[in-house]
């Protein structure tokens, strides 16, 4: 039996309502700790990147000003 023929009597709402809230509540957490872990992974990653590029700046601008001054 498939689920398309379970669900061919059912009205509208049982379909696109009903179903959709009880995933939400059994699955709820779960999805929520997910989502929240992606975010929290983009998040570092952001920082990373943040973080790589200003210590690049700085080694950049520290080595241009040190070879600027040898050419006295």
């Amino acid at each position: 039996m498939a689920v398309r023929e379970i669900f061919t009597g059912m009205p509208w709402w049982v379909k696109w309502v009903a179903v959709p809230v009880l995933v939400l509540l059994v699955f709820g957490g779960l999805i929520a700790t997910v989502i929240g872990f992606v975010i929290g992974l983009l998040f570092k990653a952001l920082v990373l990147v943040a973080l790589v590029a200003g210590l690049i700046y700085v080694v950049r601008k520290f080595t241009s000003s040190s070879s600027s001054r040898n050419d006295w």
